[in-house]
Protein backbone atom coordinates (compact mmCIF):
# COMPACT_ATOMS: atom_id res chain seq x y z
CA UNK A 1 0.00 0.00 0.00
CA UNK A 2 1.53 3.28 -0.50
CA UNK A 3 1.75 6.33 2.23
CA UNK A 4 -0.64 8.90 2.56
CA UNK A 5 -0.36 11.99 0.10
CA UNK A 6 -1.30 14.84 2.26
CA UNK A 7 -2.90 17.92 0.43
CA UNK A 8 -2.45 21.19 2.31
CA UNK A 9 -4.74 23.89 0.91
CA UNK A 10 -3.74 27.26 1.58
CA UNK A 11 -5.54 29.39 -0.48
CA UNK A 12 -7.85 31.34 1.41
CA UNK A 13 -7.87 34.85 2.98
CA UNK A 14 -9.39 34.78 6.58
CA UNK A 15 -10.50 37.84 6.42
CA UNK A 16 -12.59 37.35 9.82
CA UNK A 17 -9.32 37.74 11.45
CA UNK A 18 -8.57 41.32 10.01
CA UNK A 19 -6.42 43.41 11.12
CA UNK A 20 -3.88 40.56 11.26
CA UNK A 21 -4.87 38.47 8.60
CA UNK A 22 -5.16 40.43 5.24
CA UNK A 23 -5.35 39.30 1.40
CA UNK A 24 -1.86 39.77 0.94
CA UNK A 25 -0.68 37.62 4.45
CA UNK A 26 -3.53 35.56 5.70
CA UNK A 27 -3.67 34.24 8.69
CA UNK A 28 -2.37 30.42 8.11
CA UNK A 29 1.08 32.37 7.43
CA UNK A 30 0.28 33.75 10.87
CA UNK A 31 1.69 32.73 14.37
CA UNK A 32 -1.57 33.18 16.11
CA UNK A 33 -1.64 30.15 18.42
CA UNK A 34 1.92 29.50 19.47
CA UNK A 35 5.78 30.35 18.30
CA UNK A 36 4.83 28.71 14.44
CA UNK A 37 2.18 29.41 11.96
CA UNK A 38 -0.68 27.47 11.41
CA UNK A 39 0.86 26.88 7.61
CA UNK A 40 3.90 25.36 9.72
CA UNK A 41 1.65 23.50 12.55
CA UNK A 42 -0.47 21.79 9.97
CA UNK A 43 2.62 20.63 8.00
CA UNK A 44 4.23 19.16 11.03
CA UNK A 45 1.17 16.93 11.86
CA UNK A 46 1.97 15.32 8.47
CA UNK A 47 5.70 15.15 8.63
CA UNK A 48 5.98 11.40 9.63
CA UNK A 49 7.72 10.43 6.61
CA UNK A 50 6.89 6.62 7.47
CA UNK A 51 3.31 7.06 7.05
CA UNK A 52 2.90 9.85 4.67
CA UNK A 53 4.65 11.11 1.37
CA UNK A 54 5.66 14.66 0.70
CA UNK A 55 2.83 17.22 1.50
CA UNK A 56 1.22 18.93 -1.85
CA UNK A 57 0.44 22.65 -0.78
CA UNK A 58 -2.35 24.56 -2.85
CA UNK A 59 -1.80 27.80 -2.36
CA UNK A 60 -1.79 31.55 -3.88
CA UNK A 61 0.39 32.28 -6.06
CA UNK A 62 0.84 35.82 -3.96
CA UNK A 63 2.30 33.61 -0.88
CA UNK A 64 4.86 30.89 -3.29
CA UNK A 65 7.95 32.44 -1.67
CA UNK A 66 6.78 32.72 1.78
CA UNK A 67 5.04 29.66 2.09
CA UNK A 68 8.47 27.71 0.72
CA UNK A 69 10.57 29.74 3.37
CA UNK A 70 7.87 28.52 6.08
CA UNK A 71 8.32 25.14 5.47
CA UNK A 72 11.91 25.25 4.94
CA UNK A 73 12.16 26.60 8.47
CA UNK A 74 10.65 23.44 10.06
CA UNK A 75 12.74 21.39 8.15
CA UNK A 76 10.37 20.26 4.84
CA UNK A 77 12.15 21.13 1.36
CA UNK A 78 10.15 18.19 -0.85
CA UNK A 79 7.19 19.87 -0.81
CA UNK A 80 5.50 20.55 -4.17
CA UNK A 81 4.01 23.90 -4.03
CA UNK A 82 0.52 24.03 -6.45
CA UNK A 83 0.09 27.43 -7.48
CA UNK A 84 -4.01 28.69 -8.04
CA UNK A 85 -3.73 31.17 -10.40
CA UNK A 86 -7.02 32.42 -8.93
CA UNK A 87 -9.16 31.68 -6.02
CA UNK A 88 -11.52 28.95 -7.00
CA UNK A 89 -12.50 27.74 -3.52
CA UNK A 90 -11.97 24.22 -2.16
CA UNK A 91 -13.00 21.92 -5.07
CA UNK A 92 -11.46 22.85 -7.76
CA UNK A 93 -8.15 23.05 -5.48
CA UNK A 94 -8.60 19.53 -4.18
CA UNK A 95 -9.27 18.85 -7.89
CA UNK A 96 -5.86 19.90 -9.11
CA UNK A 97 -4.33 18.25 -6.30
CA UNK A 98 -5.69 14.46 -6.99
CA UNK A 99 -4.57 15.09 -10.71
CA UNK A 100 -1.10 16.13 -9.49
CA UNK A 101 -1.26 12.86 -6.80
CA UNK A 102 -2.16 10.50 -9.55
CA UNK A 103 0.31 11.37 -11.46
CA UNK A 104 3.03 10.24 -9.27
CA UNK A 105 0.70 7.10 -7.79
CA UNK A 106 -2.09 6.23 -9.52
CA UNK A 107 -3.69 4.48 -6.06
CA UNK A 108 -3.09 7.71 -4.05
CA UNK A 109 -5.11 8.59 -0.99
CA UNK A 110 -5.10 11.58 0.08
CA UNK A 111 -5.30 13.36 3.08
CA UNK A 112 -7.02 16.77 2.31
CA UNK A 113 -6.90 19.34 5.63
CA UNK A 114 -7.18 22.98 5.75
CA UNK A 115 -4.02 24.83 7.10
CA UNK A 116 -5.62 26.94 9.92
CA UNK A 117 -6.88 24.80 12.32
CA UNK A 118 -5.29 24.22 15.70
CA UNK A 119 -5.07 20.35 16.67
CA UNK A 120 -3.13 19.90 20.11
CA UNK A 121 -3.19 16.63 20.19
CA UNK A 122 -1.11 15.59 17.24
CA UNK A 123 -0.67 11.52 18.32
CA UNK A 124 -4.39 11.13 18.80
CA UNK A 125 -4.45 12.86 15.30
CA UNK A 126 -2.71 10.60 13.37
CA UNK A 127 -4.35 7.86 15.63
CA UNK A 128 -7.55 9.11 13.72
CA UNK A 129 -5.95 8.90 10.08
CA UNK A 130 -5.02 5.05 10.93
CA UNK A 131 -8.87 4.35 11.80
CA UNK A 132 -9.87 6.26 8.74
CA UNK A 133 -6.88 4.88 6.42
CA UNK A 134 -9.15 1.27 5.76
CA UNK A 135 -12.34 2.59 5.16
CA UNK A 136 -10.71 5.49 2.87
CA UNK A 137 -8.60 2.12 0.86
CA UNK A 138 -12.39 0.42 0.25
CA UNK A 139 -13.59 3.49 -1.74
CA UNK A 140 -15.16 5.83 0.99
CA UNK A 141 -14.74 9.24 1.45
CA UNK A 142 -13.78 9.59 5.15
CA UNK A 143 -14.53 12.32 7.25
CA UNK A 144 -12.78 13.41 10.42
CA UNK A 145 -15.66 14.52 12.87
CA UNK A 146 -15.80 16.42 16.47
CA UNK A 147 -17.79 15.90 19.04
CA UNK A 148 -19.16 19.12 20.28
CA UNK A 149 -18.57 21.18 23.68
CA UNK A 150 -20.98 23.60 23.24
CA UNK A 151 -23.76 24.69 20.96
CA UNK A 152 -21.47 26.31 18.25
CA UNK A 153 -23.11 28.66 15.64
CA UNK A 154 -19.68 29.08 13.68
CA UNK A 155 -19.42 25.59 12.35
CA UNK A 156 -21.11 23.11 9.86
CA UNK A 157 -22.21 20.03 11.13
CA UNK A 158 -22.60 16.01 9.80
CA UNK A 159 -25.35 14.14 10.96
CA UNK A 160 -24.01 10.74 12.17
CA UNK A 161 -25.70 7.41 10.79
CA UNK A 162 -25.47 4.40 12.74
CA UNK A 163 -22.08 3.10 13.89
CA UNK A 164 -19.80 1.01 12.14
CA UNK A 165 -17.01 -1.49 13.29
CA UNK A 166 -15.06 0.16 15.30
CA UNK A 167 -18.12 1.89 16.97
CA UNK A 168 -16.23 5.49 16.68
CA UNK A 169 -16.49 5.02 12.88
CA UNK A 170 -20.18 6.04 11.57
CA UNK A 171 -22.51 6.40 8.65
CA UNK A 172 -22.98 9.99 7.63
CA UNK A 173 -26.76 10.76 6.98
CA UNK A 174 -26.12 14.26 5.84
CA UNK A 175 -24.80 17.55 6.47
CA UNK A 176 -26.40 20.88 7.85
CA UNK A 177 -24.86 24.60 7.35
CA UNK A 178 -23.81 26.94 10.51
CA UNK A 179 -27.08 26.97 12.18
CA UNK A 180 -28.73 29.37 14.49
CA UNK A 181 -28.68 28.79 18.35
CA UNK A 182 -32.03 27.18 18.64
CA UNK A 183 -30.91 24.73 16.29
CA UNK A 184 -26.86 24.43 17.63
CA UNK A 185 -28.92 23.72 21.03
CA UNK A 186 -30.72 21.01 19.74
CA UNK A 187 -27.89 19.50 17.77
CA UNK A 188 -25.50 19.62 20.96
CA UNK A 189 -28.33 17.44 23.39
CA UNK A 190 -29.44 15.04 20.52
CA UNK A 191 -25.89 13.48 20.32
CA UNK A 192 -26.77 12.45 16.68
CA UNK A 193 -24.19 15.29 15.33
CA UNK A 194 -20.84 16.58 14.77
CA UNK A 195 -18.78 19.29 14.25
CA UNK A 196 -17.30 19.17 10.45
CA UNK A 197 -13.61 19.24 11.28
CA UNK A 198 -13.29 19.86 7.48
CA UNK A 199 -10.85 17.19 7.12
CA UNK A 200 -10.96 14.31 4.70
CA UNK A 201 -9.28 10.94 3.51
CA UNK A 202 -10.44 10.06 0.20
CA UNK A 203 -9.14 7.73 -3.09
CA UNK A 204 -7.39 10.67 -6.01
CA UNK A 205 -9.64 8.60 -8.56
CA UNK A 206 -12.78 8.89 -6.77
CA UNK A 207 -12.95 12.11 -6.19
CA UNK A 208 -12.18 12.74 -10.07
CA UNK A 209 -14.76 10.24 -10.53
CA UNK A 210 -17.58 12.17 -8.46
CA UNK A 211 -16.72 15.40 -9.86
CA UNK A 212 -16.48 14.04 -13.38
CA UNK A 213 -20.30 13.48 -12.33
CA UNK A 214 -21.48 16.14 -10.64
CA UNK A 215 -19.13 18.75 -11.93
CA UNK A 216 -18.29 18.24 -15.30
CA UNK A 217 -17.41 21.45 -16.28
CA UNK A 218 -15.29 22.01 -13.24
CA UNK A 219 -12.89 18.86 -13.35
CA UNK A 220 -12.57 19.66 -16.97
CA UNK A 221 -11.52 23.02 -16.35
CA UNK A 222 -8.63 21.49 -13.94
CA UNK A 223 -7.49 18.70 -16.42
CA UNK A 224 -6.88 21.42 -18.55
CA UNK A 225 -5.64 23.71 -16.40
CA UNK A 226 -2.32 20.73 -14.82
CA UNK A 227 -2.02 20.08 -18.14
CA UNK A 228 -0.74 22.80 -19.66
CA UNK A 229 0.46 23.79 -15.62
CA UNK A 230 4.34 25.14 -16.03
CA UNK A 231 7.11 24.99 -13.52
CA UNK A 232 8.19 28.00 -12.29
CA UNK A 233 11.12 27.76 -9.95
CA UNK A 234 10.89 24.90 -7.29
CA UNK A 235 6.54 25.51 -8.10
CA UNK A 236 3.89 24.20 -10.10
CA UNK A 237 1.72 27.24 -11.80
CA UNK A 238 -1.40 26.04 -13.08
CA UNK A 239 -2.71 27.34 -16.13
CA UNK A 240 -4.44 30.81 -15.53
CA UNK A 241 -7.51 30.64 -18.41
CA UNK A 242 -8.37 27.08 -17.73
CA UNK A 243 -8.22 27.44 -14.28
CA UNK A 244 -10.35 30.62 -13.77
CA UNK A 245 -12.93 28.51 -15.80
CA UNK A 246 -13.53 26.28 -12.69
CA UNK A 247 -16.85 26.32 -10.50
CA UNK A 248 -15.87 28.36 -7.27
CA UNK A 249 -17.29 25.99 -4.58
CA UNK A 250 -16.63 23.76 -2.14
CA UNK A 251 -15.39 20.03 -2.36
CA UNK A 252 -18.48 19.94 0.80
CA UNK A 253 -21.20 21.58 -1.95
CA UNK A 254 -19.43 19.96 -4.86
CA UNK A 255 -19.12 16.24 -3.82
CA UNK A 256 -19.92 15.74 -0.49
CA UNK A 257 -23.52 16.52 0.00
CA UNK A 258 -24.35 14.79 -2.85
CA UNK A 259 -22.25 11.16 -2.73
CA UNK A 260 -22.85 8.26 -1.04
CA UNK A 261 -20.84 5.90 0.81
CA UNK A 262 -19.08 8.00 2.99
CA UNK A 263 -17.89 7.42 6.78
CA UNK A 264 -17.23 10.04 9.70
CA UNK A 265 -14.38 9.16 11.99
CA UNK A 266 -15.50 10.66 15.69
CA UNK A 267 -11.64 11.94 16.52
CA UNK A 268 -10.45 12.16 20.21
CA UNK A 269 -8.00 15.05 19.18
CA UNK A 270 -8.48 18.77 20.05
CA UNK A 271 -9.96 20.56 17.36
CA UNK A 272 -10.05 24.58 17.07
CA UNK A 273 -11.30 26.51 13.72
CA UNK A 274 -9.51 29.54 14.05
CA UNK A 275 -11.80 31.53 12.11
CA UNK A 276 -12.70 34.33 14.05
CA UNK A 277 -11.22 36.57 17.11
CA UNK A 278 -14.07 35.21 19.32
CA UNK A 279 -12.82 31.61 18.68
CA UNK A 280 -9.46 32.79 19.61
CA UNK A 281 -10.77 33.95 23.15
CA UNK A 282 -12.55 30.82 23.79
CA UNK A 283 -9.29 28.57 23.05
CA UNK A 284 -7.13 30.93 24.75
CA UNK A 285 -6.07 30.90 29.04
CA UNK A 286 -7.86 34.02 30.34
CA UNK A 287 -7.11 35.91 33.26
CA UNK A 288 -9.96 36.10 36.34
CA UNK A 289 -11.93 38.67 34.53
CA UNK A 290 -12.11 36.47 31.19
CA UNK A 291 -10.19 38.67 29.07
CA UNK A 292 -7.33 37.49 26.57
CA UNK A 293 -4.67 39.54 26.24
CA UNK A 294 -1.54 39.98 23.81
CA UNK A 295 1.19 42.98 23.34
CA UNK A 296 1.30 46.14 24.62
CA UNK A 297 -2.35 46.28 27.15
CA UNK A 298 -3.40 48.05 30.04
CA UNK A 299 -6.55 47.25 31.29
CA UNK A 300 -9.15 48.89 33.85
CA UNK A 301 -12.21 47.35 34.84
CA UNK A 302 -12.27 45.35 31.59
CA UNK A 303 -14.18 41.71 31.70
CA UNK A 304 -14.50 38.92 28.83
CA UNK A 305 -12.55 40.91 25.63
CA UNK A 306 -10.08 40.16 23.39
CA UNK A 307 -7.47 42.71 23.44
CA UNK A 308 -4.40 42.37 21.14
CA UNK A 309 -1.73 44.46 20.04
CA UNK A 310 0.83 44.42 17.52
CA UNK A 311 2.56 47.95 18.05
CA UNK A 312 0.72 51.04 20.01
CA UNK A 313 -0.04 50.32 23.45
CA UNK A 314 -3.73 49.78 24.18
CA UNK A 315 -5.56 51.02 27.36
CA UNK A 316 -9.09 49.68 27.80
CA UNK A 317 -11.77 51.37 30.58
CA UNK A 318 -15.16 50.04 31.44
CA UNK A 319 -15.63 47.88 28.37
CA UNK A 320 -17.37 43.97 28.70
CA UNK A 321 -16.93 41.05 25.92
CA UNK A 322 -15.23 43.11 23.15
CA UNK A 323 -12.65 42.59 20.47
CA UNK A 324 -10.06 44.86 20.23
CA UNK A 325 -7.14 44.21 17.70
CA UNK A 326 -4.53 46.99 16.84
CA UNK A 327 -1.25 46.72 13.97
CA UNK A 328 0.62 49.79 12.80
CA UNK A 329 -2.08 50.78 10.45
CA UNK A 330 -5.09 50.00 11.53
CA UNK A 331 -7.52 48.99 14.41
CA UNK A 332 -10.88 46.71 15.00
CA UNK A 333 -13.29 47.49 17.83
CA UNK A 334 -15.94 45.51 17.78
CA UNK A 335 -18.68 43.03 19.74
CA UNK A 336 -17.14 39.42 20.79
CA UNK A 337 -20.87 38.75 19.55
CA UNK A 338 -20.61 40.17 16.17
CA UNK A 339 -16.96 38.49 15.15
CA UNK A 340 -18.57 36.64 12.33
CA UNK A 341 -19.41 39.78 11.07
CA UNK A 342 -15.81 40.78 10.38
CA UNK A 343 -15.57 39.17 7.19
CA UNK A 344 -18.85 41.37 5.84
CA UNK A 345 -17.24 44.38 7.02
CA UNK A 346 -13.95 43.82 5.44
CA UNK A 347 -15.57 43.19 2.26
CA UNK A 348 -17.55 46.79 2.65
CA UNK A 349 -14.13 48.79 3.09
CA UNK A 350 -13.02 46.62 -0.31
CA UNK A 351 -15.94 48.27 -1.96
CA UNK A 352 -14.82 51.58 -0.55
CA UNK A 353 -11.06 51.41 -2.32
CA UNK A 354 -9.46 51.02 1.41
CA UNK A 355 -6.19 49.56 0.85
CA UNK A 356 -5.79 48.54 4.35
CA UNK A 357 -8.93 46.10 4.00
CA UNK A 358 -6.18 43.70 1.54
CA UNK A 359 -3.19 44.93 2.13
CA UNK A 360 -0.55 44.50 5.15
CA UNK A 361 1.81 47.66 6.48
CA UNK A 362 4.39 45.15 5.94
CA UNK A 363 4.89 43.90 2.28
CA UNK A 364 7.08 40.22 1.94
CA UNK A 365 8.66 39.44 -0.37
CA UNK A 366 10.72 36.24 -1.82
CA UNK A 367 13.61 38.13 -0.38
CA UNK A 368 12.61 39.75 2.97
CA UNK A 369 10.20 42.33 3.89
CA UNK A 370 9.93 46.10 3.31
CA UNK A 371 7.98 48.63 5.24
CA UNK A 372 7.08 52.42 4.52
CA UNK A 373 7.51 54.38 7.88
CA UNK A 374 6.48 57.56 6.51
CA UNK A 375 5.90 59.67 3.27
CA UNK A 376 4.94 62.89 1.94
CA UNK A 377 5.44 65.09 -1.23
CA UNK A 378 8.29 63.56 -3.18
CA UNK A 379 9.29 61.67 -0.60
CA UNK A 380 9.32 58.30 0.94
CA UNK A 381 10.91 56.28 3.82
CA UNK A 382 11.29 52.30 4.44
CA UNK A 383 12.54 49.95 6.69
CA UNK A 384 14.00 47.23 4.62
CA UNK A 385 14.46 43.79 5.68
CA UNK A 386 16.82 41.35 3.71
CA UNK A 387 17.03 37.75 4.57
CA UNK A 388 20.01 36.18 5.18
CA UNK A 389 22.20 35.09 2.24
CA UNK A 390 19.52 36.97 -0.18
CA UNK A 391 19.54 39.58 -2.65
CA UNK A 392 17.16 42.11 -4.47
CA UNK A 393 16.95 42.06 -8.35
CA UNK A 394 19.43 43.99 -10.41
CA UNK A 395 16.94 47.17 -11.10
CA UNK A 396 16.87 50.50 -12.09
CA UNK A 397 14.20 53.54 -11.44
CA UNK A 398 13.48 56.13 -14.39
CA UNK A 399 11.90 58.56 -11.60
CA UNK A 400 13.60 58.45 -7.86
CA UNK A 401 16.75 58.58 -6.37
CA UNK A 402 17.49 56.52 -3.29
CA UNK A 403 19.35 56.71 -0.04
CA UNK A 404 20.50 53.85 2.07
CA UNK A 405 21.44 53.68 5.62
CA UNK A 406 22.85 50.10 7.30
CA UNK A 407 21.39 49.77 10.41
CA UNK A 408 22.05 45.93 11.33
CA UNK A 409 24.24 43.75 9.17
CA UNK A 410 26.01 44.32 6.55
CA UNK A 411 25.05 44.83 2.65
CA UNK A 412 27.00 44.17 -0.76
CA UNK A 413 26.14 46.90 -3.07
CA UNK A 414 26.13 46.65 -6.67
CA UNK A 415 26.02 50.69 -8.35
CA UNK A 416 26.52 50.50 -11.40
CA UNK A 417 30.51 49.10 -12.09
CA UNK A 418 31.41 49.42 -8.71
CA UNK A 419 30.84 46.89 -5.77
CA UNK A 420 30.74 48.19 -2.43
CA UNK A 421 30.56 46.48 1.41
CA UNK A 422 28.23 48.63 3.82
CA UNK A 423 28.31 48.25 7.69
CA UNK A 424 26.27 49.22 10.37
CA UNK A 425 25.99 53.26 10.09
CA UNK A 426 27.64 53.78 6.46
CA UNK A 427 25.13 54.83 4.01
CA UNK A 428 25.28 54.88 0.01
CA UNK A 429 23.26 57.25 -2.48
CA UNK A 430 21.84 55.78 -5.47
CA UNK A 431 21.04 58.16 -8.28
CA UNK A 432 17.93 58.05 -11.03
CA UNK A 433 18.76 55.66 -13.56
CA UNK A 434 21.84 54.04 -11.27
CA UNK A 435 21.59 50.09 -11.73
CA UNK A 436 22.14 48.48 -8.62
CA UNK A 437 21.46 45.82 -6.36
CA UNK A 438 21.52 45.04 -2.50
CA UNK A 439 22.66 42.04 -1.16
CA UNK A 440 23.02 40.34 2.29
CA UNK A 441 26.34 38.21 2.39
CA UNK A 442 26.13 37.53 5.98
CA UNK A 443 24.50 35.09 7.83
CA UNK A 444 22.60 37.25 9.97
CA UNK A 445 19.10 39.34 8.73
CA UNK A 446 20.37 43.13 6.97
CA UNK A 447 18.12 46.14 8.37
CA UNK A 448 18.02 49.71 6.32
CA UNK A 449 16.36 52.43 5.99
CA UNK A 450 15.39 53.75 2.68
CA UNK A 451 14.80 57.60 1.59
CA UNK A 452 13.16 57.66 -1.73
CA UNK A 453 13.21 61.09 -3.38
CA UNK A 454 11.70 61.79 -6.56
CA UNK A 455 8.40 62.55 -8.61
CA UNK A 456 7.09 59.34 -8.38
CA UNK A 457 7.54 57.18 -5.91
CA UNK A 458 5.61 53.59 -6.37
CA UNK A 459 6.65 50.12 -6.80
CA UNK A 460 5.84 50.42 -11.09
CA UNK A 461 8.92 52.58 -11.11
CA UNK A 462 10.83 49.24 -11.01
CA UNK A 463 12.84 47.73 -14.19
CA UNK A 464 14.42 44.70 -13.49
CA UNK A 465 17.47 43.49 -15.51
CA UNK A 466 17.97 40.43 -13.50
CA UNK A 467 16.37 38.44 -10.64
CA UNK A 468 16.93 35.47 -9.06
CA UNK A 469 12.88 34.76 -8.83
CA UNK A 470 11.75 34.59 -11.90
CA UNK A 471 10.17 37.87 -12.06
CA UNK A 472 11.62 39.63 -15.29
Amino acid sequence: MGKIIPVLLSGGTGSRLWPLSRQNYPKQLLRLTGRETLLQQAAERVSDRSVFEAPIVVANAQHRFTIAEQLREIGISDARIVLEPASRNTAPASAAAALVAIRQQPEAILLITPTDHAIENIDAFRAAIAKGIEWARKGLFVLFAIRPSAPETGFGYIHLGQCLEPDDVCEVRGFREKPDLATAEQFFRSGAYAWNSGIFLLSAQRLLNELATWEPALLNACEHSVRAASADLDFLRLESEAFSRATDISLDHAVLERTHNMAAVLSPFSWHDIGSWSAIWGREHKDGRANVVSGQVFLQDTEGSYIRSEGPLIATMGIRNLIVVATSDAILVAERDHAQDVRKLVDDMKGQGLGAAIQTAEAYRPWGSYRCLHGGEGFLVKHIRVNPGARLSLQKHYHRSEHWVVVRGQALVTRDRERLLLRENESIDIPCGCIHRLENSGSSFLDLIEVQSGAHLSEDDIVRLEDDYARL
